[in-house]
This record gives structure tokens, sequence and C-alpha cells, in this order.
């Protein structure tokens, strides 16, 4: 363990040296664009390398420029959210559910230890067993494993108690202030912020991916017959599937209002980059909120009554 750990402080350093030569100022301010960089490549180099993003020689393939503005972009519509959690919490607790290959996950993390100096615990689940052990490797080397976890498992079986104890210890409860979910597909974004809404967090972060279940639910009205002003999106499956994703997220956004959070839903990635570009960002403000449930409802008769699975695993508003 300890030459591992030399050896990764080893390649850290030279990384590091690598990244402050390539990315002169004129480099830098190429790659910018005029857009702010809360990750600097040559700041953030040992990361960004962990994460893929930049190769050996520490430069940014064009390829990959993208997922590195999307990462910058993403920390820079959370951040008010993250600095509200550090002025309220000694220590921050995030729950990524449905972590994937980890990006947000260890983008945040980095920030906490190298930028902000601030506690925190970050613990990752996904199902996949694979990415999760990819997600352990990216975190050692980027040598954040002493506050970053990750665990195996199904989001809609997770005991956050037993997984946040077998990560990190403690004998009470832990406090998790906020829940993440980046491109969790279809009904998994909506089992992130019912799992947000349970544990009471008071961010809750998702970008919704794949929004089949409304589309399957418009579907099954085209192949019946029914009628009703929706009929000619139902019958037309191109329309039906982009119709539905952004109905099944206004329909989010009205539910976990209804929790009593103040909701966003924006472009978080400009769509030449990715369609899957909406962030639906939550903090939580009140107890509750009966007319947004009722909006919900409302927008559900209107499309036809299929509605979301979401509004039966949240309690009455």
């Amino acid at each position: 363990m300890i030459a591992s750990s030399r050896t990764r402080d080893r390649w850290a350093t030279e990384l590091a040296a690598r990244a402050r030569a390539y990315w002169t100022e004129a480099r830098t301010a190429e790659l910018a664009r005029g857009k702010a960089l809360l990750v600097p490549p040559a700041e953030a180099a040992p990361l960004l390398r962990a994460l893929g993003l930049l190769d050996h020689d520490a430069s940014l393939p064009p390829s990959r420029a993208p997922k590195y503005f999307q990462i910058n972009h993403m920390l820079a519509l959370l951040a008010p959210a993250l600095r509200e959690l550090r002025a309220q919490h000694p220590v921050i607790r995030l729950l990524d559910a449905g972590c994937g290959r980890s990006y947000l996950t260890l983008l945040i993390a980095w920030c906490a230890e190298h930028v902000w100096a601030h506690p925190i615990e970050v613990l990752g689940i996904d199902r996949n067993a694979a990415v999760i052990e990819e997600s352990r490797r990216r975190c050692a080397l980027a040598q954040l494993d002493d506050v970053v976890r990750f665990e195996a498992g199904a989001l809609d079986e997770l005991d956050v108690v037993a997984a946040w104890t077998r990560a990190f210890g403690g004998a009470s409860a832990p406090v998790v202030q906020g829940v993440f979910a980046l491109h969790a597909c279809d009904t998994a974004t909506c089992d992130a912020l019912a799992l947000g809404i349970a544990l009471r967090a008071e961010l809750i972060a998702v970008a919704p991916c794949c929004q089949a279940e409304l589309a399957r639910a418009w579907s099954a009205l085209a192949a019946r017959g029914d009628a009703g002003a929706f009929s000619p999106v139902w019958g037309a499956p191109h329309l039906r599937r982009e119709t539905a994703a952004h109905i099944t997220d206004a329909m989010r956004t009205l539910l976990v209002r209804a929790a009593g959070y103040e909701v966003k839903a924006m472009e978080f990635v400009p769509a030449e980059h990715t369609s899957k570009n909406t962030l639906i960002r939550a903090v939580k403000r009140s107890a509750g909120d009966a007319d947004a449930r009722a909006a919900y409802e409302a927008l559900r008769i209107a499309t036809g009554g299929a509605g979301i699975a979401l509004a039966a695993q949240l309690p009455p508003a």
C-alpha cells in the first residue's frame, strides 16, 4: 500500500509538471474561448487524466473536449447549492445514485479537497459491478479514495444506511445532504428523485436519459385506438419519443416541487454536444406544494392520463 501510494504521488507530480508546461496561457485561452474553466487542466491534471480526458502529455484531444466542458458547466450550475451546503454543514455527504463512470462524483470530491478545502464524503452507487471497479480505479488514481467510496447494487433496492456504514463506518445513520444522478436511464432517474426526497436531501440534481416510460404508455394508448387531443403525438413514433421525454421531465419537475423543492429544469450542455442535455436541479425550501401536485394531475389528464410512476413513489403534497 505504501509503495502504491508513493507511485501514485510520483505519477501525479510528474503529470502536474507536464500539465503546467503544456497549458500555457495562450493554450488555456484557446481552449476556454471566453468560458470560465472551474477545473483548469493545468491545475487539475491528475483528476482529468484519471477521468480519461487528458492524454499522457496532458493535452486534451478535441474528441474529449465536449465531456470536459460538460463537467465544467455542470459544476457551475451546482455551485450555488453546494456553497449553501458547505456553509451549513461541517461535512457534506453526497450520494451519486447511478454513478456510472463517476465524472461528477470525482469532480465534486476533487473540488472539495483542492478548491473549497471542505470535508466531504461521497458514495457512488451503480448496478454494474464492472463500472464500479473502473470507478474505484479512477478514484485511486485521482487520490480521492479517502473521501469517495463505491458500491455495486440496484438503486431501488438500496439500504443507504447500510451502504454508508460499509463505506465510511459510523454508528449513527448518515444525514445525506445531496443526491445526484447523471444520465440515469429511464425510470432510474425517478428512483433517484424518490430516494433524494425520502432522504430529505437538501439538494437533488438529475440529468435524465432515455425517458421511455411515458412513451410506452402512449404507445399502448395508440395501439388501443384511444382518441384524445394528444393522439396525433401518440401515433407518431418520433414525435411520441421526443414529446414524451420533455413531458416526463415536466412531470418530474412538478412532482419534486410538490415535495417542497425549488426546482429548475435547464440546459446544462449545448445541444450540439449531446441531445441528453437537461439538468433538473432541486433545492429543499418548504414542506410541500399542493398546487404543484394538482398541476401534475392536470398535465397527466391533458396528455392522455398515463402519468409516470414517480407519482406513486411520493406521498401526496
